[in-house]
């Protein structure tokens, strides 16, 4: 999976940068596939706010036939990036439950239908 960060209105240090890689590098064992692209963007909403800095983290991952979206704000830079990646997994698992389902549910009727044939599945 080939990732991709950006940074608007802060400098990317590379203490943020290595944060961030760190958290989001085990994402892709959640994806089948390698042909995903994750595009991270870290900054500030504003530059002026009432209550202290404001931080937002976005991830957008698309490819492979999939494209899931998440984003966070705080008054913490870590604490967003911890949080989307958190969002992000769980929005990951939720589809991959639906088709996960909807696959058992195909199979339970298949099943059914063959145990419904009076000739076959008896002994």
């Amino acid at each position: 999976m080939k990732t991709n960060f950006k940074a608007t209105g802060i400098e990317l240090t590379p203490a943020i940068l290595d944060y961030a890689e760190k958290r989001f590098a085990k994402i892709g064992q959640y994806l089948e596939g390698d042909n995903h692209v994750m595009s991270v963007e870290l900054g500030k909403t504003t530059q002026h706010h009432k209550q202290g800095n404001v931080f937002r983290a976005e991830v957008r991952i698309s490819g492979g036939g999939a494209d899931f979206y998440a984003a966070r704000e705080s008054t913490d830079l870590f604490a967003s990036i911890d949080e989307v990646k958190d969002e992000i997994i769980s929005e990951i698992n939720k589809v991959k439950g639906k088709r996960r389902s909807l696959m058992r549910r195909g199979g339970r009727a298949v099943k059914d239908m063959i145990r419904g044939f009076p000739w076959f599945g008896r002994s």
